[in-house]
């Protein structure tokens, strides 16, 4: 049974693709309209998978294609994140056997297509199910800066999560470790090569520098709609982030910052002196920016490409505020007032201290020295 996937996303598709030749279909898949029309004339498949959204074409215009042009009842699974109501009735009305909403679970997938087309007839063995794997509405980039994190990187965390959910691109950078990081990457990154990446670099620049490195090349990635970044000791959960993403998705904001804040429900542990300290800079921080930001520091941000690259590319005056300085950047860009209206701030559900931070005590008493060097930079700048 032959199946034509089409989908500009290439993570989805990749994913898809993969998953449903280990099932036993034949598949050819294409990424936008033009070679999915040219692949369908010459392939002749059983059953056709499409997105809307793509350049150029839609994939609505696809459909008029099969079933107008080329008079074809060839089956027709829309799945798309683009879940209008008037979206939905028109893609039937144009002659669609099927609609799926992303996200959407391999599961549901693999059982509309049987349902469709039935299964091959040929047996094909896997040595991994489909539990909790997901197809993803958008594409998103995450930075992983590394130092030292030899101990702390849970390989099989990190590996569970891009196999379980499609659409995700990890980028890990190693900021010039001294220990075994690089080789505790490779292992992380190995049969994953499509949806995993390394930057390595030699020496160390610090966290702000690791994380515009990682900007750098993911940008270079015209698929990804979504880019940010998440601390290595993985403090906070990645399906977390993924909350944070779901924002970003279903709002018009375009950064979404998590929050550490205590509150009922929510797993969030510091310790006591570290808490304190926080507070007294958190005050100079919201001084600085004009606005009352309860946790700038989280390690947890997401944010559009368009202002990804506005905040993340060029150099940070400090190497670990950075996270200050992309908010007093957002404010510089867009003003105050409509920098408020951009900005979620979302708090967490769980957010862990973990063992070996990076920076000491005395790096905190510090920060009060570089918070006024970034004041002073921006208000020349």
């Amino acid at each position: 049974m032959k199946i034509l996937a089409i989908d500009d996303q290439q993570l989805i598709l990749m994913s898809l693709e993969k998953k449903l030749k280990e099932q036993g279909y034949e598949v050819k898949s294409a990424q936008n309209a033009y070679s999915g029309m040219k692949i369908f004339a010459e392939f002749n498949p059983d059953l056709v998978i499409l997105d809307i959204n793509m350049p150029y074409i839609s994939g609505l215009e696809v459909v008029k294609f099969i079933r107008q042009e080329k008079k074809s009842d060839i089956p027709v699974l829309i799945m798309s994140g683009k879940t209008s109501e008037w979206t939905i009735k028109e893609s039937f009305e144009l002659g669609i056997d099927d609609f799926m909403k992303k996200p959407v679970s391999l599961n549901e997938v693999l059982a509309r297509i049987n349902r469709i087309i039935g299964r091959p007839t040929v047996s094909v063995e896997t040595t991994n199910g489909y539990h909790n794997q997901y197809l993803h509405k958008s594409c998103v980039g995450v930075i992983i800066p590394c130092y030292n994190e030899e101990e702390r990187l849970s390989v099989r965390d990190f590996k569970e999560f891009v196999e379980n959910n499609y659409g995700y691109h990890l980028c890990f950078v190693n900021d010039g470790s001294t220990d075994e990081t690089l080789k505790v990457l490779k292992r992380v990154r190995k049969g994953n090569e499509e949806s995993i990446s390394i930057v390595n670099r030699v020496i160390n620049g610090g966290k702000a520098e690791a994380v515009r490195q990682g900007a750098l090349h993911l940008l270079q990635d015209r698929q990804l709609d979504y880019i940010g970044y998440l601390d290595a000791d993985l403090s906070t959960d990645l399906n977390d982030f993924q909350s944070l993403v779901n924002t970003m998705e279903h709002s018009e904001f375009k950064i979404v910052s998590g929050s550490r804040i205590s509150r009922m429900g929510a797993d969030i542990t510091k310790h006591s002196a570290r808490q304190i300290i926080s507070k007294t800079i958190n005050l100079i921080i919201q001084k600085i920016l004009g606005m009352k930001f309860k946790d700038t520091q989280c390690g947890a941000k997401i944010m559009d490409r368009d202002m990804a690259a506005l905040v993340l590319t060029k150099k940070f005056v400090t190497r670990w505020l950075f996270d200050v300085e992309i908010f007093v950047r957002i404010r510089k860009s867009y003003g105050a007032e409509r920098a408020k209206e951009i900005i979620c701030e979302q708090p967490l559900k769980r957010w862990i201290h973990a063992d070996g931070s990076k920076l000491s005590m005395k790096d905190s008493f510090n920060i009060v020295g570089q918070l006024a060097k970034i004041a002073m930079h921006y208000k020349a700048s």
